[in-house]
C-alpha cells in the first residue's frame, strides 16, 4: 500500500494523506498531469473518475464526474490556483450540481500537493486539504473523503508497476 499516513488535524482544519512511490516526481507529477491518467486513480474503486475538461496551469479548471455502482455520478472541479511541475499542485476542490456549476450547498476545499524526491529513485506525495470551517470538515468527513482519497491514492501503485512491466 502506497499511503503511509493520514493525518486529521481538527485545530488547524485540515487533512494530510501521504503517500511514497517507486518513481521520480516527474512521473508522480504526470499522474496529475495526464487526465487519461488521472482517471485511473481519482476515484475510489467503486467510483471511478471520468476528466471532461483539464486545464492544469494557473487559472485553470478540472471538471470531472465519478460513476459510482447505481450509476450515480456526482460531478467537482478544479479552480487551480498553482501549478510547479513536477514539484507543487494547489486547487480549490469543489462539488458541482448536474449541470457542472458549483454546488454552493457543499464546501470547497483548497488542495496542496506536494512532490518530493525522497532518494534511491522514490518519491513521497502529500495531499493537504484545508477546510473552510470545522462544520464544513465535519461534512465532508462524513461523506467518506477520508476513505475515498485513501483508496483512490492505493490504485497509484499499480499504475506505475504496469510501467515496469512494460520496460522489463
Amino acid at each position: 500500500m502506497t499511503v503511509t499516513a493520514v493525518r486529521k488535524n481538527r485545530d488547524d482544519l485540515s487533512m494530510t494523506i501521504t503517500a511514497e512511490f517507486d518513481a521520480s516526481p516527474e512521473r508522480v507529477w504526470q499522474l496529475w498531469a495526464d487526465p487519461r491518467q488521472l482517471e485511473r486513480w481519482w476515484g475510489p474503486p467503486t467510483y471511478p473518475a471520468t476528466v471532461t475538461s483539464h486545464d492544469l496551469k494557473r487559472g485553470g479548471r478540472v471538471e470531472y464526474h465519478m460513476t459510482g455502482p447505481e450509476g450515480d455520478q456526482p460531478r467537482g472541479y478544479w479552480d487551480i490556483v498553482e501549478a510547479d511541475a513536477p514539484r507543487s499542485l494547489v486547487f480549490r476542490n469543489g462539488f458541482a450540481s448536474d449541470d457542472g456549476t458549483p454546488n454552493t450547498d457543499l464546501p470547497v476545499t483548497t488542495a496542496r500537493v506536494t512532490i518530493e524526491n525522497i532518494g534511491d529513485g522514490r518519491t513521497r506525495m502529500s495531499i493537504d486539504s484545508i477546510f473552510p470551517s470545522a462544520e464544513a470538515m465535519e461534512q465532508v468527513l462524513a461523506m467518506g473523503m477520508e476513505e475515498g482519497i485513501t483508496q483512490a491514492v492505493g490504485q497509484i501503485d499499480a499504475i506505475l508497476a504496469e510501467e515496469k512491466v512494460a520496460h522489463a
